[in-house]
């Protein structure tokens, strides 16, 4: 079946190279500084493998992304036209943030994609400069993603699903959502600390400094004001 618009309208044209199923999410990725196909595939984990190998060989034939042999490996980063597609994602992200429904859907939570965007958002200059192993367990995470441990030690940031043999310092309980909807701005830490729907069990002090080191997803701020000026009764 011909998927073309079938117009020479160039907006028409760039959807059909860039609003696939899956496309942007892939974009995104490259954006986000994955380069190689295993980081790719952890930031869109309920995507197919075969799939993703689809999308990458379609985005190298339009020329947004480029791939390079690293040893054993491919490396895939974007071209001048794929980071000029950086505003446009971010304007989405931005629109998604501000005007979608503040109460997100079950099958929305996703444990594995939320400790993979912590683990390469966190703020590593906050931390000290000692090692820090933080253990993430989720009640009501899927089999397979109800345990994490995040490493940072030497300037560098590590996300484990195998108990790595070191004692962590602290250690939080949660459901996927609060932990969620805390990274993305729709609720503050202390909120979800008195509902009690999440703890952190540790040194005082290392609880404490927690929110400062983990810092927020790329559009809490923007959420976050926008679920403060969302009228009461707006539940959307």
């Amino acid at each position: 079946m011909d998927e073309s618009y079938g117009q020479f309208c160039t907006v028409a044209r760039g959807a059909e190279a860039l609003c696939e199923r899956w496309t942007p999410l892939v974009v995104r990725e490259l954006l986000l500084g994955s380069r190689r196909f295993n980081d790719l595939h952890r930031g869109v984990p309920r995507m197919s493998t075969s799939l993703l190998s689809q999308r990458l060989r379609h985005l190298e034939e339009i020329g947004v992304i480029r791939r390079t042999a690293v040893g054993k490996v491919w490396e895939y980063s974007l071209t001048e036209a794929g980071d000029e597609l950086r505003p446009i994602i971010m304007a989405l992200g931005t629109w998604g943030a501000r005007w979608m429904g503040s109460r997100l859907r079950d099958n929305e939570l996703d444990a594995s994609l939320l400790m993979w965007d912590i683990r390469r958002s966190v703020r590593i200059a906050e931390f000290p400069p000692r090692p820090v192993v933080i253990q993430f367990l989720f009640h009501d995470a899927r089999t397979g993603e109800k345990m994490w441990w995040l490493i940072v030690d030497n300037g560098t940031a590590d996300l484990c699903r195998d108990d790595p043999g070191r004692d962590p310092i602290l250690i939080v309980r949660s459901s996927v959502r609060a932990l969620t909807e805390v990274w993305m701005g729709d609720r503050t830490p202390k909120e979800v600390l008195q509902a009690r729907e999440l703890r952190v069990e540790g040194p005082s002090h290392d609880a404490e400094d927690l929110w400062r080191w983990l810092g927020t997803g790329t559009f809490a701020a923007i959420r976050a004001t926008a679920t403060a000026n969302r009228a009461p009764y707006d539940t959307a």
